[in-house]
């Protein structure tokens, strides 16, 4: 049942139509046109402020060696993270199509019936980091790509200096008060303005280059080792201002699932890479003539009457990649309350034909204000740079780790072989890591408390849920024999069913049925609904249907990580399982734990009532499983931790 993974390593492009990356009946141009507007927002506007950052966070001068240094880097932090690892490598570990660090984290969990190592619970935990290290990430790329842009009307004129800040909110109180209403509609927007902004870059970067055609030569790596001779601290600590340049890569891997492998590297290689390398080559051509150009040199390689038009083309296209990240950011929620890493939380479909198109409200808000309290509090892009990057660069070493057990295990590749490629990768990660790390004492410190405060939210929910499920399975009887006093009771009309978790056992609500009301429905179901690693379980499984007793059948409902459960849907299309089940004639019965702090052993009394808060704040069962509210029981029952 949890063993459906993808464990061959071989080319998924041929699984993109069974696994949902081209399985829209889609062509290959149209989707990639739909990848531009959604897979590279992030690392389309990093041309705005990364090549900036690395001259002027670490003080460089700007003279000619460290124009090429900086542009050399560039050229290969986009070639050996972007093009290599995810593109060639990292996006081939697919969990039926889908990417991101918890889908990978999941092809590395163990099966239904195996033992979970040290080694394992190590990598799941370091999974989960990495995950929780994204929502940081997620607060800083509207935040830092908005002000960015916004910011370039400075350049055009002055008097709108006093304007950046209420400018950047009213756009982010805009982007995501419209949350609510889904991506669909915009998102056919999306590429074609992407379109435009990549071919302006490239235009861009070209009127610098004609002038400067030499800066062509940085493509050769000896740029970068001139670069550090000449200053070697100062060049490493520029890594974690040039790593700028490949944030987003994450994204390629975590939004695979959307388009397909294939319709991504056809954006990449046909318009986003050249268009990036030319404008980073270009930014570099300008700085070469006009040292004071690097107050901006992004808007100073246009003319001044093109200013204006190019920050809002700027604008338009951080409110893209700002858009990627929100939905990056509800998509990862929904699959870790699906892997019991969060509460269960108000999930909406924004979408009738695309399942992944959700809104969590409260995620939506919880991500604006902080948005809002970044903008505020650093008001400026370029401090915020000092933020950006360490969040990053910690959920890529993570990957390239998980990706290392993935060719070992799932793959069967040979030690030296798996390190031959890996290792390469991890170092160049650890290097950008390793350049990020002095920015923590400047900023970055935000997305690392961020993501240690929701480790620790996650880690105490899911342990919290663990001792729960042990509390209550102390008082389980089997149901068989439960079952064994049904000629004492009475049968009653209708369709009774019981959602519990452990098939086997009886439900405290039937017991409770029995006992004080002295019936038991005609037809009983005892359903357990349970979340396998894979994205989506195939429909043909979804029921698995046993009867244990005249007209009590023992039912298990499998849903991938991706999927929203809908109880009654499911039950109504276990067609031949031996009842028959309308919907309407249907009543509900739910479990609903009260979850009391106490003295037992298994959890720090201060995490104890942290799990108790987290408890009282989930979303109910009944909409969780998508139940009629007006059909539905719930059964208290009262557990001391």
């Amino acid at each position: 049942m949890l063993g459906a993974k993808q464990a061959d390593g071989g080319d998924t492009d041929a699984n993109d139509d069974a696994h949902g990356g081209s399985g829209h009946g889609q062509g290959l141009g149209p989707l990639a046109l739909g990848a531009l507007g959604v897979v590279f927002g992030d690392i389309g506007t990093s041309p705005l402020y990364a090549f900036r950052e690395a001259f002027e966070h670490q003080h460089l001068p700007v003279v000619r060696a460290n124009a090429m240094g900086l542009a050399s880097l560039a050229f290969w932090a986009l070639i050996m993270i972007i093009s290599i690892k995810y593109l060639s490598l990292v996006m081939r570990a697919d969990n039926r199509g889908e990417g991101g660090i918890l889908a990978l984290t999941a092809l590395v969990m163990p099966t239904e019936g195996q033992a979970r190592g040290r080694r394992t619970a190590i990598l799941v935990l370091l999974g989960v980091f990495g995950t929780a290290l994204l929502y940081g990430d997620g607060l800083i790329t509207p935040a830092i790509s908005v002000l960015s842009a916004v910011e370039g009307f400075k350049v055009a004129s002055s008097a709108f200096d006093r304007f950046v800040l209420p400018i950047a909110c009213v756009i982010l109180i805009g982007l995501f008060a419209v949350q609510r209403r889904g991506t669909g509609g915009i998102g056919k927007v999306f590429g074609p303005v992407m379109v435009v902004w990549f071919g302006v870059l490239g235009v861009l970067g070209i009127s610098q280059i004609v002038h400067q055609p030499g800066v062509l030569a940085a493509v050769n790596p000896i740029y970068i080792v001139r670069f550090f001779e000449a200053s070697p601290m100062r060049a490493f600590l520029s890594l974690g201002s040039i790593f700028l340049v490949v944030t987003g890569g994450e994204a390629l891997y975590a939004d695979m699932g959307h388009f397909g492998r294939k319709p991504i590297a056809t954006a990449w290689y046909s318009l986003v890479l050249p268009g990036l390398l030319l404008c980073y080559f270009g930014q570099a051509a300008l700085l070469i003539r006009d040292p004071s150009a690097i107050e901006s040199p992004f808007y100073r390689m246009a003319p001044a009457w093109a200013i204006t038009p190019l920050a809002i083309l700027a604008t338009l296209a951080t409110v893209i990649a700002s858009q990627a990240l929100i939905s990056g950011a509800f998509s990862l929620t929904v699959q870790a309350v699906q892997l019991d890493y969060l509460p269960r939380l108000k999930v909406t479909q924004t979408s009738g034909q695309h399942q992944g198109q959700v809104y969590v409200p409260m995620v939506n808000w919880l991500l604006l204000i902080g948005c809002l309290g970044l903008v505020l509090g650093f008001r400026t892009s370029s401090n915020l740079a000092a933020a950006y990057g360490i969040a990053v660069t910690t959920t890529m070493v993570i990957t390239s780790l998980i990706f290392y057990v993935v060719t070992r295990n799932l793959w069967g590749w040979s030690a030296p072989k798996a390190l031959l490629s890996v290792a390469p990768l991890l170092f160049i990660d650890t290097a950008f890591l390793a350049g990020n790390i002095p920015k923590i004492p400047e900023g970055g410190w935000f997305p690392v408390l961020v993501a240690l405060a929701l480790l620790l939210q996650m880690t105490t929910w899911r342990r919290g849920r663990e001792l729960v499920a042990a509390r209550i399975q102390r008082g389980d009887k089997p149901i068989r024999d439960v079952l064994n006093r049904l000629d004492r009771v009475e049968r009653v009309a209708g369709t009774a069913v019981f959602l519990f978790k452990d098939l086997g056992m009886a439900p405290p609500a039937l017991i409770s049925n029995m006992r004080h009301n002295k019936v038991v429905h005609e037809t009983t179901l005892i359903v357990s609904v349970a979340t396998v690693d894979v994205p989506r379980a195939d429909p043909a499984e979804r029921c698995y249907a046993e009867e244990i007793a005249p007209g009590v059948h023992q039912i298990l409902l499998r849903y991938g990580f991706m999927e929203e459960p809908n109880v009654p849907a499911a039950l109504a299309g276990c067609t031949g399982r031996g009842f028959r089940f309308k919907a309407e004639d249907a009543t509900y019965f739910i479990g609903r734990e009260s979850v009391v702090a106490g003295k037992a052993p298994g959890m720090h009394p201060l995490l104890e009532h942290l799990f108790v808060l987290l408890n009282r704040g989930a979303d109910s069962a009944s909409r969780f499983f998508g139940l009629p509210a007006e059909r539905v029981f719930e059964v208290g029952t009262q557990v001391e931790l």
